[in-house]
């Protein structure tokens, strides 16, 4: 067996055995294929894809690269989240200590950032002294102590997907929903958490650009999750405009303690509750209604503010000293009208280009800089008024901004944020 027939195999849209993706990812792991080779492979599975049965083969070679976390020893259930990353998405900052703060036990781990779409581990590496990379007993006791842990991949957990994940980043080989859901599952089983929440972005500024892409992403990954007596409950969401008004690591987290103060965006705050509250549901056991009505109590009461602050300080963060550029510029519109639309993915470009995200998987990115939206979608605009506000610390076009935006004479209509919500039982 050698890793350039198992490339010829499916780029001819043959199906990969179980031992042929097993070996392909153990032999990558120890070195004897090479960047280049597993690129070529990855190209193939993006064009070619993966059928249920290699999927879940690829999923438990991953998932089997390396150690695996026991959280048994912690009572009760144990609820872990996840977003396929969009513009914008800071919903892991802020869902983490909300459903912590209600004795819902969350074992979070995340990445960094792949494509135009930031991180989670980035975005908290924008906190000052921060510590993402917990060993597996510091993860356990933080999780047993104050209720949540977020942290990054360890090196002896899922290493496959830690490898693969950044040479997806620069290979162009981030969009396929095989390697996509293999990634997200092979983590999320390998953290050691009961039931998941897992959130679709669909759109511009998302993975998924559709919804016929987003719904076989979700049914993928439930499947995978059954096939693990694991229950998976995924959300649908809508990506065209980016979420929330800030966008770049350390304003994410700045805009997420907002949130968290119960002074945010409508957008964000609506779809945090909700996401909030299937986590509460199903980490009680109790109804959708009961759980929610607590969900907006610890957003106004300041519990779940606190319990953020809790997860910092154990992880050696300084809540105090987030990463913000002093160099900012305002941007103004040239047209009067209503906001049509706000292009995600342009606004993502744009970001990255200030230097909030990686070319490389080696590159390091600018943790202070990105922009502040001061317009949303269906707001009316004035010609020379303030549409948004860039934090920078090199100089590019930053006139180019303005052509993520779209305005009209006319309201944008039916304006979704949650498109649907998918469990086993639609699949």
């Amino acid at each position: 067996m050698n890793i350039i027939d198992i490339i010829t195999k499916k780029k001819n849209k043959e199906i990969l055995s179980k031992e042929e993706i097993e070996y392909a990812i153990n032999e990558y792991i120890n070195g004897n294929i090479k960047d280049y080779q597993m690129s070529s492979l990855l190209m193939a599975i993006c064009i070619n894809k993966m059928n249920d049965e290699e999927i879940l083969n690829l999923t438990n070679s991953m998932l089997n690269s390396g150690e695996k976390i026991d959280l048994s020893s912690i009572p009760g259930i144990k609820v872990d989240k996840h977003s396929t990353g969009g513009i914008g998405d800071k919903t892991t900052l802020i869902l983490v200590p909300l459903v912590a703060s209600l004795g819902v036990k969350v074992a979070k781990m995340s990445g960094r950032g792949l494509g135009y779409t930031g991180g989670t581990i980035d975005k908290l590496e924008s906190i000052e002294g921060f510590n993402v990379a917990l060993d597996r007993k510091d993860f356990t006791h933080e999780v047993m102590t104050i209720g949540a842990s977020i942290v990054s991949q360890t090196g002896n957990l899922v290493p496959a997907d830690k490898k693969l994940y950044a040479l997806r980043d620069v290979s162009g080989t981030v969009e396929s929903v095989a390697l996509i859901a293999s990634s997200i599952m092979s983590k999320k089983l390998a953290s050691g958490a009961d039931k998941f929440v897992i959130d679709v972005k669909v759109g511009s500024g998302a993975l998924m650009k559709n919804l016929k892409d987003a719904k076989e992403l979700a049914a993928t990954m439930i499947k995978i999750g059954k096939n693990y007596n694991k229950e998976v409950i995924c959300f649908l969401t809508n990506m065209d405009f980016p979420l929330g008004s800030n966008i770049g690591n350390g304003l994410e987290v700045i805009e997420a303690i907002d949130v968290l103060q119960d002074n945010g965006d409508e957008n964000l705050t609506n779809l945090i509750v909700e996401l909030a509250t299937y986590m509460v549901s199903i980490g009680l056991n109790i109804s959708i209604e009961k759980a929610r009505k607590m969900v907006l109590e610890n957003l106004k009461n300041g519990k779940a503010y606190k319990k953020l602050v809790e997860i910092i300080n154990y992880q050696n963060g300084n809540i105090e000293k987030i990463a913000k550029s002093i160099n900012k510029i305002d941007i103004y519109s040239d047209n009067e009208g209503y906001i049509n639309s706000i292009d995600a993915l342009e606004v993502g470009k744009f970001v990255h280009e200030l230097g909030a995200g990686r070319s490389n998987k080696d590159d390091k990115i600018d943790y202070g800089v990105g922009v502040v939206l001061n317009k949303k979608i269906n707001d009316y605009v004035l010609k020379g008024e303030k549409l948004l506000t860039i934090y920078y610390n090199k100089i590019i076009d930053f006139e180019k901004i303005k052509s993520a935006f779209s305005i009209s004479k006319e309201k944008k209509e039916n304006v979704k944020l949650i498109y649907e919500i998918i469990n086993s039982n639609k699949i």
